[in-house]
C-alpha cells in the first residue's frame, strides 16, 4: 500500500508532546520520522509515568513507529554525523526556545545551506520574533495570552484550568502538520524548502472566532458565563443528574430546544431561555436532578436534542460507537507489551497498512550515522 508520505524523510528533534504528536501524524501517513534523541537519556517523555514494563506509556503512544537516534548535539563531531541525513532530509522539525539550535550550529541557515529543499520547521510558545520569544511558558499559559481562558469558569467562578493540552495540539501539532504539508506542495513546484515558524500561542487565537467577531463588530467584548457558549443560556450547559452524572445539552437550534423541552416537561412560559435566563437555567437543572443519568440517557435516545452524558475516558474508551469507527484497532509495543496505539486524525485510506508497531529504543538507528564528515 502507498501512503501520502512515502518516501518522506522527517528530522524530529522535538520532545514531550506537541512536535512529536505532529510527527506522529507525519510517520502515520507513511513518513520515516528520525527521533533526534539526547544521548543517555533522551526524550524526557521517556520518562513519565505511567510505565508498561519499563517504558513509558506516554512516550509508547507519541512515538510509534518511528526510529531513534542518541547523540550528544553538544559535541563539536555531532554536525558531522548528522549531514548526511540532513542532506537527504525533507523536513526537520525542532522544539527548542528561540536561539538554541543556531547555537549548536543546527540554525535553519546552517541547515539550508547543506539541504535547500529542506523544509525546517520551528515550533515554540511564541514564536521566533518579538518580544515574548524568549518567553517560557506551558499550555495554560498560551490559553491565558489569547484570551481563552478567560472563559472557562471553575466551581469558584475563577478561570479554570483545561484538562487537555489545548494549545499544545490546536495550536502546535495540528498547524505544524498542514504548515508541512504545504511547504510539502510548494516545494514540489519551486523545488525550495522554506522556514516555518510555528508559534502555539498565535494559533489558538482564531479558535475565539465568536468572540472576535463580537468585538470587532460590536466593541462589545464577551466575558466568562455572558454568552450562550459560555454557559449563559440553559440551552447550552451541563446538569448534574440524581446521581450525580453530569448531562451536556447543546440544544443550541430552536428546533433541538423546543424538542428537549417536550421531553423534559419544561413548563412553557420557562422556554423562551432569553427572557429569564437564570430561572430557566435552574428550572431544567431541577427537572434533570429528579432522575438518574440513566434515565435521561433512555429518554433521549433516538431524538435530535443535542443532549449527551458526560463519559469517563475510560467509559469513551469501550465506547461502542468509537469501536465501530475502528479507533482503537491499532497495537503498538512497549517494554515487551502490546497495548492500544493513540487514536490520530488520519483516515484509514491514508495511513499504513496497520498492524503493530513500537516506539523506539533509544539510539536504536544510530548505525545509520556516518563518521564525522567535515
Amino acid at each position: 500500500m502507498v501512503t501520502p508520505l512515502d518516501g518522506v524523510t522527517v528530522l524530529d528533534f522535538s520532545t514531550l508532546l506537541p512536535g512529536p504528536f505532529a510527527t506522529l501524524l507525519l510517520a502515520e501517513a507513511g513518513a520515516d520520522v528520525i527521533k533526534i534523541e539526547r544521548a543517555g537519556s533522551g526524550d524526557d517523555m521517556r520518562n513519565r509515568e505511567p510505565r508498561v514494563g519499563p517504558d513509558s506509556a506516554t512516550f509508547a503512544l507519541l512515538n510509534r513507529g518511528k526510529r531513534s537516534i542518541a547523540i550528544d548535539l553538544k559535541d563539536p563531531a555531532a554536525i558531522g554525523r548528522l549531514k548526511p541525513l540532513i542532506a537527504k532530509a525533507d523536513v526537520l522539525v525542532e522544539q527548542f526556545r528561540p536561539g538554541v539550535m543556531q547555537r549548536l550550529g543546527l540554525g535553519y541557515d546552517a541547515m539550508s545551506a547543506i539541504n535547500p529543499k529542506l523544509i525546517y520547521c520551528s515550533l515554540t510558545g511564541y514564536g521566533q520574533t518579538g518580544s515574548r520569544a524568549a518567553t517560557v511558558g506551558h499550555d495554560i499559559n498560551y490559553l491565558a495570552d489569547a484570551g481563552l481562558l478567560s472563559f472557562v469558569s471553575g466551581a469558584d467562578g475563577n478561570p479554570a484550568a483545561i484538562p487537555v493540552p489545548l494549545a499544545d495540539i490546536a495550536g502546535g501539532s495540528y498547524p505544524l502538520v498542514i504548515n508541512v504539508l504545504l511547504a510539502l506542495l510548494q516545494r514540489a513546484r519551486t523545488g525550495k524548502g522554506c522556514l516555518i515558524d510555528v508559534a502555539m500561542t498565535d494559533n489558538v487565537v482564531c479558535l475565539g472566532y465568536w468572540a472576535l467577531a463580537r468585538g470587532w463588530a460590536t466593541r462589545q467584548w464577551p466575558k466568562m458565563d455572558c454568552e450562550v457558549l459560555t454557559g449563559a443560556l440553559a440551552r447550552y450547559r451541563t446538569y448534574r443528574a440524581r446521581d450525580g452524572r453530569f448531562i451536556a445539552v447543546g440544544a443550541l437550534e430552536e428546533k433541538f430546544w423546543r424538542e428537549f423541552c417536550d421531553i423534559i416537561g419544561l413548563p412553557h412560559e420557562l422556554r423562551d431561555d432569553r427572557r429569564a435566563p437564570a430561572q430557566t437555567i435552574r428550572a431544567v437543572g431541577d427537572i434533570l436532578a429528579a432522575q438518574d443519568a440513566a434515565h435521561w440517557e433512555r429518554a433521549f435516545a433516538g431524538r435530535d436534542i443535542c443532549c449527551s452524558i458526560v463519559r469517563t475516558m475510560e467509559e469513551a474508551a469501550a465506547d461502542p460507537g468509537l469501536m465501530e469507527r475502528g479507533l482503537f484497532n491499532r497495537r503498538t509495543q512497549a517494554g515487551g507489551e502490546t497495548i492500544t496505539a493513540l487514536p490520530v486524525p488520519v483516515v484509514e485510506g491514508l495511513r499504513d497498512r496497520g498492524g503493530v508497531r513500537s516506539a523506539p529504543r533509544l539510539g536504536e538507528a544510530n548505525s545509520i550515522l556516518m563518521t564525522p564528515v567535515p
